[in-house]
């Protein structure tokens, strides 16, 4: 079994910065994709970042410039920098790891953690 595990979430005032982090307890063969995804109160989960195993990415017209996915290979691990963060990117921020641990791929999903921008 394996656990997908996101951290950085928190309270911050419109125009802070947070970091999210998200990490595997169990090393992957191999992942063919890492993203971020949220979902606010009353909303469907949207995406809002995503990295590919080549390295290109892609983002949510609404955080294009103000978000940065990156990844970390060799720790299995992915990164959300968001700056200039506003009331709207309040929601419950998940990670997904598309991938395959041992022989068995499929999609995993951390428990998220709460980003809250509010002064």
């Amino acid at each position: 079994q394996v656990r997908i595990v996101e951290s950085g979430g928190g309270l911050v005032q419109p125009g802070g910065s947070l970091r999210l982090s998200c990490a595997a307890s169990r090393r992957f063969f191999s992942i063919d994709r890492m993203a971020w995804y949220r979902q606010a109160p009353g909303k469907q989960r949207e995406l809002v970042a995503g990295i590919i195993s080549g390295g290109n990415t892609n983002y949510a017209d609404s955080v294009k410039g103000r978000f940065t996915i990156s990844r970390d290979n060799a720790k299995n691990t992915v990164y959300l920098q968001m700056n200039n963060l506003k009331p709207d990117d309040t929601a419950v921020y998940y990670c997904l790891l598309v991938g395959t641990i041992a022989t068995v791929r499929g999609d995993y999903w951390g428990q998220g953690t709460q980003v809250t921008v509010s002064s």
